[in-house]
């Protein structure tokens, strides 16, 4: 089941970011639900989940960006073991301190691929501040969302339960 879930998650995750990827404007709005959905199992399911989530959702989004294959994957993978570790180690069941979570898995995930690069094309080329703090908070305010609607989905499913019992039920009587 978790593996189920974990895969779920990563291949909603990696259509959202496909489909809204093009409606960016002039690529200033940068974003990355795969990370937000990696995250998101690591937190939930643990770092195991982390890890799966992280490599299964990285290597994808490598191969469809068209950038080199494995460095998406490599620091998804590390950001997922980190988050589950985290989620295991601290009881995170509010979507605030979730959402914490995930703005500080952007920040390094962004340093992780920087550094990545720079040791592949053997130069530094500088850390994009402003892009960092505007993914940073797109991705934040997309995680406050999930984040919220997982936790109130299951009161509404027992809402709606209990108002399609019938009249005559055996519990009225």
């Amino acid at each position: 089941m978790k593996l189920a879930g974990v895969l779920l998650t990563i291949i909603v995750s990696v259509i959202l970011q496909v489909t809204l990827a093009r409606y960016t404007v002039g690529g200033r709005w940068v974003f990355d639900f795969v990370l937000v959905g990696v995250v998101f199992a690591g937190l939930q399911w643990g770092p195991a989940s982390g890890i799966v989530g992280g490599t299964v959702g990285g290597l994808l989004q490598d191969v469809l960006a068209g950038q080199i294959v494995g460095v998406g994957g490599l620091a998804k993978t590390m950001v997922g073991c980190a988050a589950g570790l985290i989620g295991t180690q601290f009881v995170l069941t509010r979507p605030q301190a979730r959402t914490v979570i995930v703005a500080a898995a952007t920040v390094l995930h962004r340093i992780v691929m920087l550094g990545l690069q720079g040791l592949i094309d053997q130069r530094w080329s500088g850390a994009p501040w402003g892009a960092m703090l505007a993914e940073t908070g797109i991705n934040t305010v997309f995680a406050f969302v999930v984040f919220q609607m997982t936790a109130s989905l299951p009161g509404v499913v027992d809402r709606r339960r209990a108002n399609r019992r019938s009249g005559l039920s055996k519990r009225q009587w």
